[in-house]
């Protein structure tokens, strides 16, 4: 069985760690991937982590994920709130998707408080800092199993 979770990242996470560091931490995404590979490792499942700021190379990256990966885990940044189009994508995938968010968005500006892509997700990890990707690797193992 394929045990392949892919984990895509949107917009401005390739400055997780420098940026709003009062609201995202310190932690790189290259921390993330870190411990997110180790967790893995330990859980059977093997991680391919991502980022573009892009919405066509994310999209690209979930038709990828149809013959390449068992699910999802996906931060997609500001394209929460506005992307239909990633929404359709991971609509096409049949295996589990679950969203993060570093920052707990419901604390955040009204117009945060929307995802898109929670239309589509199986569960919704938010406010728990980069320690969310962790956490949705174990949901998602549990999904897997």
């Amino acid at each position: 069985m394929n045990r392949r979770i892919y984990i895509l990242n949107g917009p401005n996470l390739n400055l997780l760690g420098k940026r709003q560091p009062e609201i995202y931490g310190h932690d790189t995404l290259a921390d993330v991937e870190r411990d997110c590979a180790a967790l893995g490792a330990e859980l059977g499942l093997e991680t391919a982590l991502f980022q573009s700021n892009h919405e066509g190379d994310i999209i690209d990256r979930i038709h990828e994920a149809r013959d390449q990966a068992a699910g999802i885990i996906i931060n997609p940044a500001a394209y929460t709130h506005t992307s239909v189009a990633i929404l359709d994508a991971l609509n096409a995938f049949d295996g589990p998707v679950l969203e993060v968010h570093i920052s707990n968005v419901h604390k955040r500006e009204s117009f945060r408080h929307h995802s898109y892509v929670s239309l589509r997700a199986d569960g919704v990890i938010a406010g728990f800092g980069v320690q969310g990707y962790t956490l949705a690797l174990r949901r998602m193992a549990t999904l897997l199993a």
